[in-house]
This record gives structure tokens, C-alpha cells and sequence, in this order.
């Protein structure tokens, strides 16, 4: 006898619940998950682990989906977006693990089929927020609609990108206190990190404000006013990380700007010693050549005195030079 596990594992499902639509939820063993029916006023929630290559019946076919919405849930790196159809809505959204040896820009894809009976989750990586979501379950913290299911799970994805882009506001602050004393070959490659994080995370959220606002749309009964907020409340956050992230990128751009002024300024000053010290020394070189020259009438050729003095006569040329630039504030 086939043990229900293997079924569950064939099919990609990681759990199921069942919502009674007045605060409570049960999750359904594995055997039973897939014939599961909502209960009256409540609904169901399927969520699946896409397995590429790996036939997935009941989500491809036993789950009734328009071929379109199964192969939107089979992309892995989409832009956030949501689609509506007549008898549901898709939304696809995009959160942050925050896992040991985990990347923050490498963001996990999530797609939410949301109908007036069922929720169907697609994950094609593991997410923290997901996970944490089903340990609020277990709890007793449960939605009672459809729409504060996926409000509630979009406050905890965005939660997660809060503590990102504070991380990298704080690295930028630490790289512009360490700026002015810290050598550049040091800070250079913080610096890119932290501009390639930032834009990537940039690129990557900016689109789930657009996707959340849209969701906040639906008509249906099961999304109330109060899961309208939330889902406004969420993209209001998401819009605003947007712009802490253009600041990130700013501030990293003046950081190189600074480092680059001076390295430019410390060379500067590097190029003027050595333009002093070549004019400083320019007229004894060719004093010191002009007497070196072996000819006849050279004078103080036959006075043993006359290389002191001509020695003495070429330090004090140095230092008139010297004073000369002072007064001109060359140097």
C-alpha cells in the first residue's frame, strides 16, 4: 500500500489548511489535504512546492486552473504583478530569506491563486516568511478571509525587507564615518557590495507596491476594507524601501566621489612636492653642470676654496627659492 507521504511528496505539497472563516484553522493531514472542501464561510489553503520536471497532477490538472495561471506559477525569477480573472485573482510576490549563508538580493519568488473557496501558494525556494506564517497558525493566529490571508502574509514579506534596508542604511553610515580614514583599496569593495545589494533589492521590490495596490482592488466579498488598508499599508512600506534604497545608492555614489576627491587631492599634493623640489633643485643642477663641464677656464679651477664656496653660494639659492614660494603661497 502506497503511503499518503509519497502521494504528498509527488505532488509537491508542503502543507494544507483548513480556515473556518471565524478566526480558527486545521491543518489537514496529508492523506485527506487534495479532497479537502471548505467548510461554510471558510476556505482552504493548498500550499505547493514547484518541483520542475516533476508531473504535479492536481496542480496542473485536479486543481482546475487555466493553463495560463499554472504556468505563471511555474516562473521562478517574475516580476512581482498581479492578474485578475473571473473567477479569481493571481499574485505574485517576491520576499527576502533571512537564513544563515543567505543572499539578501536573492529574493524568493511566491505565487497566490485567491478564489472565493481556496487559497493555491506556489514556492519555489524555502521562505522564512511562509514558514513563520504557519507557526502563527499553529498558534491560533488565523485569518478569517481570503484577503487577510494574503494581507497579513505581505505585511511579514515586507517585515523582512524593513530589516534589510535598515542593515544597508546602517553599512552606509558606517562607510561614510570611515571615509576620510580608511584607506580606499579597504572600503572599495563594501562599497560595491553595497551598491549592487541596493540596486538589485531596487529592482526587484519596486514593482510589488504596483502588484499590492492592484490586489487591494478586488471586488469580491471576501477582501474587506480593513484588508484594503493593509494591503495599501503594505505597498505605502514597499514605496518607501524604494526610496531608502535610491538613497543608498546616492549616498554610495557620494561615498566614491569622496574617496575618489581625495585620492585626487593626496596626489595633488604628492605632484606639488615633486614640482618644488624639480624647481628648487632645477638651477643648481645646471650651475652643478656648468662647472662639471670638462673645458679649459672654468673658474675656481685652481682655487681650493672655490668649490665650498660655490657650495655654499648653490644651498642659499635653495633656500631664496624656497622663501619665494612661501611669500607666493605656492607652497
Amino acid at each position: 500500500m502506497e503511503r499518503p507521504v509519497n502521494k504528498i511528496d509527488s505532488e509537491g505539497l508542503l502543507s494544507a489548511w483548513q480556515f473556518d472563516g471565524k478566526g480558527g484553522a486545521t491543518r489537514l493531514p496529508p492523506g485527506e489535504a487534495l479532497s479537502a472542501r471548505p467548510q461554510e464561510g471558510g476556505f482552504v489553503w493548498f500550499h505547493f512546492r514547484y518541483v520542475p520536471r516533476a508531473p504535479q497532477p492536481w496542480l496542473r490538472q485536479g486543481s482546475n486552473l487555466d493553463p495560463s495561471v499554472v504556468e505563471s506559477m511555474a516562473e521562478d525569477q517574475c516580476r512581482p504583478r498581479c492578474a485578475m480573472f473571473v473567477d479569481g485573482a493571481l499574485l505574485s510576490l517576491r520576499g527576502i530569506n533571512l537564513q544563515r549563508n543567505a543572499l539578501p538580493e536573492e529574493l524568493v519568488t511566491v505565487h497566490l491563486w485567491v478564489d472565493a473557496q481556496r487559497i493555491i501558494s506556489v514556492q519555489h525556494d524555502f521562505l522564512s516568511a511562509i514558514a513563520d506564517f504557519e507557526d502563527a497558525l499553529g498558534r491560533g493566529r488565523c485569518p478569517r478571509s481570503q484577503g487577510e490571508f494574503v494581507a497579513e502574509l505581505s505585511m511579514r514579506l515586507v517585515e523582512r525587507v524593513d530589516a534589510v534596508v535598515n542593515t544597508l542604511i546602517e553599512d552606509a553610515d558606517e562607510l561614510e564615518d570611515a571615509v576620510l580614514g580608511t584607506e580606499a583599496s579597504e572600503l572599495l569593495p563594501k562599497l560595491a557590495v553595497l551598491r549592487r545589494v541596493a540596486t538589485k533589492l531596487r529592482r526587484h521590490i519596486a514593482p510589488q507596491r504596483e502588484a499590492l495596490n492592484h490586489f487591494a482592488l478586488e471586488d469580491d466579498p471576501w477582501m474587506g476594507p480593513k484588508d484594503r488598508n493593509r494591503l495599501r499599508d503594505a505597498a505605502d512600506r514597499v514605496a518607501r524601501f524604494s526610496e531608502e534604497l535610491d538613497s543608498v545608492r546616492e549616498r554610495a555614489g557620494i561615498i566614491r566621489d569622496q574617496m575618489v576627491d581625495a585620492r585626487a587631492e593626496q596626489m595633488n599634493k604628492s605632484m606639488l612636492v615633486l614640482a618644488v623640489v624639480t624647481v628648487v633643485f632645477a638651477p643648481m643642477t645646471l650651475i652643478s653642470g656648468m662647472f662639471g663641464m670638462n673645458v679649459g677656464g672654468i673658474p675656481g679651477n685652481t682655487d681650493p676654496a672655490a668649490f665650498w664656496a660655490l657650495a655654499l653660494a648653490m644651498v642659499l639659492l635653495g633656500f631664496v627659492l624656497l622663501w619665494a614660494f612661501r611669500r607666493l603661497k605656492w607652497i
